[in-house]
């Protein structure tokens, strides 16, 4: 879904070629290594957004001794489910990092509605790890896994705190604009 958005995105800004947003990509960080996103994978979501009627063909270009470049335009339907990818991707994505492309393409969302999205998602993971805290107190562990026991609690609790902090800050960084 990320590549969908990613695309449906930069065809907002205007009228593009696959080549060209993957090249995008790389430029000046490599973001496509980071992502394992190559350009057949690309042209696979190309053709997949097409079919859907998100995007459509508008301009075939056609250079000696090159390959004819396919330029895209995002269509009305298009323009209309962008929003609602990008808020499935707040509401499903398992932590921060997978938000990133959501927050790079805030600007085609209600950022009051993500952070209402992203607000009931801290308050769930709140929830559960209260839920998920309160075990201890109820299981009996013997000398010799104590050490592990007190091991996974610190590294949950840590993990459990770091990932609330962070999207506490991303809420306020929504909220007041920043991002």
């Amino acid at each position: 879904m990320e590549v969908q958005i990613y695309i449906l995105s930069k065809l907002m800004e205007g009228n593009n070629y696959p080549y060209l947003l993957k090249k995008h990509l790389s430029e000046p960080i490599p973001f496509d290594e980071f992502t394992g996103l190559t350009e057949s994978k690309l042209y696979y979501h190309f053709e997949v957004l097409t079919k859907q009627g998100l995007i459509e063909v508008v301009e075939v270009v056609r250079e000696e001794h090159r390959p004819d470049k396919q330029v895209f335009a995002i269509t009305t339907k298009g323009r209309e489910e962008l929003p609602k990818k990008i808020y499935k991707l707040f509401e499903n994505a398992a932590d921060v990092s997978g938000m990133t492309i959501g927050m790079a393409s805030l600007q085609h969302v209600d950022r009051d509605k993500v952070v209402t999205i992203l607000e009931k998602k801290l308050q769930k993971y709140q929830d559960r790890w209260e839920h998920i805290s309160q075990f201890e107190k109820y299981i009996e562990v013997d000398e010799q896994r104590r050490k592990f026991v007190d091991f996974m609690t610190s590294y949950t609790s840590s993990r459990a705190k770091h990932t609330t902090d962070w999207l506490e800050h991303l809420i306020d960084l929504i909220k007041d604009g920043a991002i």
